[in-house]
Order: C-alpha cells, then sequence, then structure tokens
C-alpha cells in the first residue's frame, strides 16, 4: 500500500522542496521550512505533519524553538533522532547569526530601537539574562553580548567582564538590556543597584550610560524615558 503521509506521495505543488523550487522560499510556511529541514516524519506523521506538532509545542514561537536542545527535541518528537535535531538547531543558528549581521547596522536613536533589538533575546526567556549593547560615537550598535544569564527571579552583571568588553570594542556608549519573566514592568531595587554600579563604573572610563531596558515579553520599561539613569 502506498504510504500517504510521504512527501513523494503528495501532488508536486504541496511537496516543500518542489514547492521552493517552483515558487520560491517565501511562499513556504514555516512548517514546510521545517519540514524540509526534517527531510521527513513517522509512521504517523508526515514530515509536515511532524513540523507543526514541535511548532505548536513552542506556542508557534521560534524564539522558543531555537532555544530548546538536540536531547529536548528528541525526547519529546517521535521520528525525531540527533540528526534532524541537529540540522534543524543548526538552521536556528544560522538564522541568529544573520541577525547579528543586521544588529551591527542598527543605529540607536530611542530606547525603542533598543528595545527592538534586543526583544527577540529576552521576551520569551523563563530566566532572567544580562546583555549590553556596545556603541560607537555615532550611537552605531557594535555588537551585543550576554553578560550573565541567572534563575527566574534575578541575575548579576559581572562588571569586569562588562569593562573587558567596552575595551576590547572599544565601545563609547552602552546600553544595558535584563528581562523580567514575570511580565512586571517595573524597576526593582536590585534593577537600580546595578544600574547605579554600572553609571559609576562608566562615568570614570569616560563612556555614557545611555538606558536601561527592562523586557517584559511584549513591553519594556527604559530607565532614560522614566528620567532614573
Amino acid at each position: 500500500m502506498k504510504d500517504t503521509k510521504a512527501i513523494t506521495s503528495w501532488a508536486e505543488d504541496d511537496r516543500p522542496r518542489e514547492k521552493l523550487l517552483m515558487h520560491g522560499r517565501n511562499t513556504l510556511s514555516i512548517a514546510e521550512l521545517i519540514a524540509i529541514l526534517l527531510g521527513s516524519g513517522n509512521k504517523e506523521d508526515s514530515a509536515v505533519d511532524l513540523a507543526k506538532k514541535i511548532l505548536l509545542h513552542y506556542d508557534n514561537s521560534l524564539n522558543k524553538l531555537s532555544r530548546a536542545s538536540a536531547q529536548e527535541l528528541c525526547k519529546n518528537f517521535k521520528g525525531v533522532g540527533n540528526a534532524k535535531a541537529v540540522t534543524l538547531l543548526a538552521a536556528m543558528e544560522l538564522a541568529v547569526r544573520k541577525g547579528l549581521e543586521k544588529e551591527s547596522a542598527v543605529v540607536i536613536t530611542s530606547s525603542q530601537d533598543a528595545y527592538q533589538l534586543i526583544a527577540h533575546r529576552l521576551a520569551d526567556l523563563s530566566h532572567e539574562e544580562f546583555w549590553v549593547l556596545l556603541l560607537n560615537n555615532a550611537n552605531k550598535v557594535i555588537t551585543t553580548n550576554k553578560l550573565s544569564m541567572g534563575g527566574t527571579k534575578g541575575t548579576v552583571v559581572d562588571k569586569s567582564m562588562l569593562l573587558k568588553l567596552v575595551v576590547e570594542h572599544l565601545a563609547s556608549g552602552i546600553i544595558l538590556a535584563h528581562n523580567h519573566p514575570s511580565g512586571q514592568k517595573k524597576t526593582s531595587q536590585a534593577d537600580r543597584q546595578i544600574t547605579k554600579d554600572v553609571k559609576e563604573l562608566c562615568q570614570l572610563l569616560d563612556i555614557r550610560l545611555l538606558d536601561h531596558i527592562i523586557v517584559c515579553h511584549t513591553t519594556y520599561l527604559s530607565f532614560a524615558d522614566e528620567g532614573i539613569i
């Protein structure tokens, strides 16, 4: 009996690989693109059906999927072994690095610019991470770096690492950024203390601390906008 779940049994227009070649990559859904990476499904699911299940598991968020581990993917999805998991994660990492190239061309003119640049890294996390945006004299982004990662209640900033990054990249200004997994759009005493400590360090080095952005899912708080920096 012919396996109607196999991609090769579909009409040619419905096969992701053929669809991409015939009509262009922009015509494919995210599930179809993932199906191409998977190559095949399992006994119950076609590659596209499996891709849809994977996306649904991660709330249809590529950000969340990109943070999965190979072990997690293999454990949670029938038909996904090490080879498929590694291929999928490699594609996710390429997308991240493509984004890094774009970041280096961004000029920060407002807190909204900074938020849009960093939100994709922080908005969906279940733990706190602390990042820094390093800028040149024209407020053009040189690079972004993760300073630390903590639990659900907070994280700390290694000021010596921050200093090292500033010196290595010859930065003239910085913007701090971290997330609140709780979604609470308010500053804590720890947030204020970290900002104060970093500001004092920047003053010693003649570096501008332009802002501290707290990412709260789909919104944010700016220390600069609130006049507390």
